[in-house]
């Protein structure tokens, strides 16, 4: 990624540094148009390759391996005719009243942080035998994010046709945002689109990955006939057999390592969190488009939950995006309050420092040892 081209007039000994020097997170103010958050519904660049057979599961936790198996049979059985006869031309028939089959039509995936549910969740959509165009993948901030840019109407009669709609990290925090993909979810079924969802406990937490469960189908309303909770337990693997994660360098080397490093970008640590709230969420993948390497200085604690709920969201599209991150600071995992950890969104903080963290490790190479 590197070159070893120096700047002109560059000091003798000075670092090489790119072609063109790093970019600037806060100096982007992307706009995204309604139709590429369509085109966009699809596993993200981490999870393109994933299939079944390359998910590892836990020798000792007998109950991913199972998943394995219980999503391959679901969406064996989603490859038939889409269950609302959509693409089935019938002239002067009128339509039955309820279009939706028997049984669940739908899977959740419940099991704390790093226990590969977005692994399988997107194995599930690339094994369901449909075209690219006939199922949809996506967060659920995304999913909320398409019914405000569509409307409504609009975004049923575009997922209405689809095969599957998965839908990655599903929250419980907004009562608004619930029911509204809840309307959604069951315009959908209707129609007869096979749904499949995860979220996130916390491991530890008596009877919480179960309870989650419960708290899943009784908020969506309507809607619990139609899912089959599916327990998947086990440690984060993001760090299973790993070493801590590696301490935050300096300024400087961060820096150098921003000038050195082709398509990276450096920014300071509080400027970045205040840049982030004049962004939309929708538009922090945007944010990053052709960025190598994240480079931040400055790293501290975040002062208040709702600047550190926006830093959760970029820390997942980083990852989704596998874009390696370099700082300088206090480590990922002192990013957030000890009443932060223990809050009602500690689920998000715990997987913003896990995927931090592992991204952290990616970047290691890119400072000179």
């Amino acid at each position: 990624m590197s070159t070893s081209l120096s700047a002109p007039g560059a000091a003798p000994g000075r670092p090489p540094i790119a072609d063109v020097g790093p970019q600037a997170l806060c100096a982007r103010e992307p706009r995204v148009p309604a139709e590429r958050l369509v085109a966009e519904m699809v596993p993200p660049p981490r999870f393109d390759s994933v299939r079944f057979d390359t998910y590892d599961p836990d020798p000792t936790q007998p109950s991913q391996t199972e998943a394995v198996t219980v999503l391959s049979g679901f969406a064996a059985g989603l490859g038939g005719a889409h269950a609302s006869g959509a693409g089935k031309r019938r002239w002067f028939a009128r339509a039955p009243k309820n279009t939706a089959p028997a049984g669940p039509r739908g899977v959740y995936l419940d099991g704390g942080y790093g226990v590969g549910k977005t692994h399988l969740l997107a194995s599930l959509w690339h094994a369901t035998p449909a075209e690219p165009a006939l199922k949809a993948f996506g967060t659920f901030v995304e999913l909320t994010n398409l019914v405000g840019a569509l409307g409504f109407q609009q975004t049923v009669q575009t997922l209405g046709g689809h095969r599957l709609l998965c839908i990655d990290e599903f929250e419980l925090d907004d009562p608004g945002d619930t029911v509204l993909v809840s309307s959604l979810l069951s315009r959908l079924v209707e129609q007869g689109v096979a749904l499949a969802a995860t979220s996130n406990t916390l491991p530890g937490k008596l009877g919480e990955g179960r309870f989650a469960s419960a708290d899943f189908l009784r908020e969506i309303q309507g809607l619990s006939a139609h899912f089959r909770p599916l327990r998947i337990d086990g440690q984060d693997y993001r760090h299973r057999g790993l070493p801590e994660a590696p301490a935050p360098f300096s300024d400087e080397q961060v820096t150098k390592a921003a000038y050195a490093t082709e398509g990276a970008s450096l920014d300071d640590f509080p400027g970045l969190l205040e840049h982030l709230a004049r962004v939309h969420p929708s538009r922090y993948g945007a944010l990053t488009d052709g960025i190598a390497a994240v480079c931040l200085t400055d790293v501290g604690p975040v002062p208040d939950q709702s600047t550190a709920l926006r830093l959760v969201v970029l820390a997942d599209r980083l990852y989704d995006r596998e874009i390696p991150v370099l700082a300088s600071g206090v480590p990922f995992d002192r990013l957030f309050s000890e009443e932060m950890l223990n809050g009602g969104y500690r689920k998000k903080y715990f997987r913003a420092i896990s995927r931090l963290t592992a991204l952290a490790r990616d970047a290691k190479p890119l400072v000179s040892q």
